[in-house]
């Protein structure tokens, strides 16, 4: 029997052995180091920014993100709805409560609907402390547009770039926009260091106060001394050398993503009702202007395609090959549904209709074939069935 195909495996191989070989016999085996040093410079220099800080999780970085900006219990921050729940979690953390937004038809927080939120929350006598956007699916949103809404009402942006390494909107990387983006090295990322994240930003002030927060909140006296609660969130100097192999191979890893993509699309491009998720209207692909391809997911209108995004997980599932649907809205999440929202549908039907479709590097081709083969077979038999529904006589159902 075949192998399992996943969704997205970390793509790891001799450069990332002979790394982290380097760093176990450097015997900088603990957390800090020369690679984490290293590896904090080409982070910060690949998103654009003047400082990075290597740490344990994406979800660590944005905790300490919004504490540092002075997020606390009482007040509010306006995220975007279609994520992970790890950016409501970071949120919840600090002890704000987290205000969701829903998105326009790439998926990405709707602008017009952030400002309408943001203005309704301070007309309601909130404490709007922070605005957090998410680039989804490795795509960056507008920040050009979601930025004037921050500066409008003097509210500190953090990006959540945690999937978008290596994309780039109108020139502008993933991670260069707002006071601060967070990215994640994840096991299922665009890159990895097995597990990991990182703050990028271009205040030395707020990057040091990070990793002060990051290592305990530790004094500097000889002994223990803490003034502060603190936190272990900093990153191994072993990961920090698988990271920088990583950051090294991030543009042949994303071009090959990118060709699983652009075969998705020419397998879909004749199907009626179906969509990858994201390309917007008048939008060409340039080296400024990029999504990283990290997931390829489609839409699906079951009444045109003839068959449910969900019929199509089904199809993959029996054959061991991982799909899934696009990410469940925070505001229906039940440990998040008595939080405010402002929806208009968007989010809801991306989740009941939006299908991940794998999408690694690390896949072979022979991997990417059966996929696709799979794919072609199911559409084939859905078509079949659309067919014989036509001459179906008045009067009898199937």
């Amino acid at each position: 029997m075949s192998a399992r195909i996943f969704l997205s495996s970390p793509d790891v191989g001799d450069a990332e052995e002979a790394a982290v070989v380097r760093a176990i016999r450097s015997n900088w085996v603990a957390p800090l180091g020369p690679e984490v040093d290293a590896f904090e410079e080409e982070l910060a220099a690949a998103t654009g920014r003047e400082q990075a800080v290597a740490l344990s999780s994406g979800t660590g970085a944005l905790h300490l993100a919004l504490l540092t900006l002075g997020v606390r219990p009482g007040s509010a921050v306006v995220t975007s709805s279609m994520t992970f729940a790890a950016t409501a979690n970071a949120i919840t953390y600090t002890g704000a409560v987290p205000v969701f937004v829903d998105s326009d038809e790439t998926g990405n927080v709707d602008p017009a609907l952030l400002e309408h939120a943001v203005a309704d929350q301070l007309a309601r006598g909130a404490d709007v402390s922070a605005i957090v956007p998410v680039d989804l699916l490795g795509r960056v949103a507008d920040h050009a547009a979601i930025g004037e809404v921050a500066d409008r009402h003097g509210i500190p942006l953090v990006v959540d770039a945690a999937e978008s390494l290596g994309a780039a909107r109108a020139g502008r990387r993933a991670g260069q926009d707002g006071v601060a983006a967070i990215v994640s090295f994840n096991g299922n990322k665009i890159m990895t260091t097995s597990g990991g994240g990182a703050l990028v930003c271009d205040d030395e002030e707020m990057a040091a106060h990070v990793r002060y927060l990051a290592t305990q909140a530790r004094q500097p006296v000889v002994h223990y001394e803490h003034t502060d609660i603190g936190y272990n969130y900093r990153m191994s100097n072993v990961l920090a050398a698988l990271g920088r192999a990583q950051l090294e191979r991030l543009p042949s890893m994303m071009a090959r993503r990118r060709a699983w993509r652009d075969r998705y699309e020419a397998l879909f491009a004749p199907v009626p009702g179906v969509r990858v998720l994201g390309r917007e209207p008048g939008r060409t692909e340039t080296d400024d202007d990029h999504d990283n391809c990290w997931l390829t997911s489609v839409v699906v209108d079951p009444g045109e395609a003839g068959f449910a995004s969900d019929d199509l997980r089904e199809h993959l599932a029996a054959l061991d090959i991982e799909a899934r649907p696009l990410w469940k809205p925070m505001h229906l999440q039940p440990v998040y549904a008595d939080r405010p929202s402002y929806t208009n549908g968007v989010s809801e039907r991306l989740f009941r209709t939006g299908l991940s479709l794998p999408s690694g590097s690390a896949l072979s081709d022979e991997q990417f074939g059966r996929v696709t083969e799979a794919i072609a077979d199911f559409l084939d038999r859905s078509a079949g069935r659309s067919r014989h529904a036509q001459f179906v006589p008045t009067g009898e159902t199937r």
